[in-house]
């Protein structure tokens, strides 16, 4: 799309700008805090804070580079120390005390699937004093907050909220409120590590504006005609952009993801990632991997009929019982006349998992006539238990295992192997490139050793603040190294 602008514009804001750098005295720029106000302000509200400088532009057809104002000193290019600055904003006493009680109070009132009104509350009261904005409801309880500038690019990051109809065994002062139900698998974390990272981005949401950029002259081609022989200048901007914080419910039963995707979630968003805790783990490692890391899941019924005997002769029919192996009926001396099992079937590819569909009701439907049997298979396709594998972006994992390695170190980090679990976060990575990796909570010492969906399953707290880091850093580490074009004057770059 071609938009035309007036030739001076660009004059008239280089003017107004080199005009108040001339009147208003420069300040030194504070590090970032996460009680620092500062980095609320916008750069065009305080041009004393940031350097300017100009240069003549050359009216050469070659591609020519001036400097513009930088807005920002820090951070300008991504390195382990503006990680570190991440995790120290984390680790900060009272972050810590913080998150915990976050954590807690999700933990004490479990909530099941497109149930979770009360954890809803919890987190957009939080997002209020954070004033950060957002959505709701998407799904019925879950959220879409954004921090940033409102424009693009657009990166997400997802946590799940949903609990378990477990009774938990743990005895401890937050033990769940409710009978019956209890955050197994760690989604309260989840929940606690979002809005955690959610407070980090609010601290340093200026790092999200404009930090580096150069204006670039290029000459426009002689088929656009009467501009044939000018200039187009746009700025090469990196750092700016918005980051959405997705709170979904329901990923145990019922696809949250499908209602939140369906629902507009992932509305302009190019990138996403999310994280679940592992007891396979020690406290605060990540670990990820490229390619297929959890397995896509079904679920299958069948009904084996057998056919009725000749003049009352059982050995002329047929026995499903012998077509299915499992027993129909308590009476072992009545042959029955059908016989009901059913199944799981898991593939880290949509390819093997399509096939074992395929393969399944086969060789089920030919046993079934051996026996003189007629059998049906229903995989509940259309309902929500069908799950596709999750399979990472080669470039969304690279980026997750870059930004982790700076966080945390080397020795940190962890390539995992596949695992047969699934996770609905999957049905995001089919739409648009997508990273999942995981985040130790081991710690033997507190007993924190126990698998999800176990009622003696807890955690090691220590791992929320890192995972609260990892979260921010991986959103804010992808928005700075995407490099945008910014129209000045004559074109808008689509």
């Amino acid at each position: 799309m071609t938009i035309l602008v007036k030739k001076s514009s660009f004059l008239q804001i280089i003017s107004i700008i080199l005009a108040l750098s001339l009147t208003i005295t420069a300040k030194t720029t504070r590090k970032s805090t996460d009680h620092d106000f500062s980095y609320f302000e916008s750069p065009f509200e305080s041009p004393s804070k940031h350097a300017f400088k100009s240069k003549n532009h050359s009216s050469s057809l070659e591609q020519k580079k001036s400097l513009v104002p930088i807005f920002g000193t820090e951070c300008r290019v991504w390195s382990r120390e503006c990680s570190e600055e991440i995790l120290r904003i984390a680790k900060k006493p009272e972050n810590v005390k913080w998150i915990k009680s976050v954590r807690r109070k999700i933990h004490e009132n479990p909530e099941l699937a497109f149930e979770e009104h009360e954890t809803s509350e919890v987190i957009r009261k939080e997002l209020d004093e954070l004033e950060i904005s957002y959505r709701f409801p998407l799904a019925k309880t879950g959220i879409r907050a954004m921090v940033g500038t409102g424009k693009p690019p657009f990166v997400a990051i997802r946590a799940d909220m949903d609990a378990l109809p477990i009774q938990e065994a743990v005895e401890w002062e937050h033990k769940s409120k409710n009978a019956g139900k209890m955050h197994a698998c760690g989604h309260d974390a989840h929940v606690a590590m979002l809005v955690g990272a959610a407070r980090i981005l609010k601290a340093r949401e200026n790092h999200l504006k404009i930090k580096c950029s150069t204006v670039v002259e290029n000459p426009i081609s002689e088929r656009q005609g009467p501009l044939s022989g000018q200039f187009v200048r746009f700025l090469v901007g990196k750092g700016m952009g918005t980051v959405i914080l997705l709170f979904q419910p329901a990923e145990e039963a019922g696809n949250g993801a499908k209602r939140m995707i369906k629902e507009g979630a992932l509305e302009d968003v190019e990138a996403i990632f999310a994280m679940h805790i592992s007891h396979l783990l020690p406290t605060a490692v990540i670990g990820s991997r490229s390619g297929p890391l959890l397995a896509g899941c079904g679920f299958f019924k069948v009904v084996i009929t057998g056919e009725k005997g000749v003049d009352g002769n059982p050995h002329h029919s047929g026995d499903p019982i012998l077509a299915a192996s499992p027993r129909g009926e308590d009476d072992l001396d009545v042959k029955p006349k059908r016989v009901e099992f059913g199944g799981t079937l898991r593939a880290f590819s949509n390819t093997s998992f399509h096939l074992l569909l395929k393969r399944i009701e086969e060789v089920i439907i030919a046993q079934a006539k051996v026996y003189k049997c007629s059998a049906t298979v229903d995989f509940f396709k259309n309902s929500d238990t069908i799950y596709p594998p999750m399979i990472n972006d080669d470039r969304m994992y690279q980026h997750v295992r870059n930004s982790a390695v700076d966080l945390v170190g080397p020795t940190n980090f962890r390539v995992v192997q596949p695992l047969m679990g699934a996770e609905d976060f999957s049905f995001y990575s089919e739409v648009i490139p997508a990273a999942f990796f995981y985040i130790g909570i081991k710690n033997e010492t507190l007993g924190s050793v126990h698998s999800p969906h176990s009622p003696r399953f807890m955690i090691d707290e220590n791992a929320l603040p890192v995972g609260a880091a990892a979260h921010a850093a991986i959103a804010e580490r992808y928005l700075n190294e995407r490099e945008i074009n910014i129209s000045i004057d004559g074109l808008r770059r689509e």
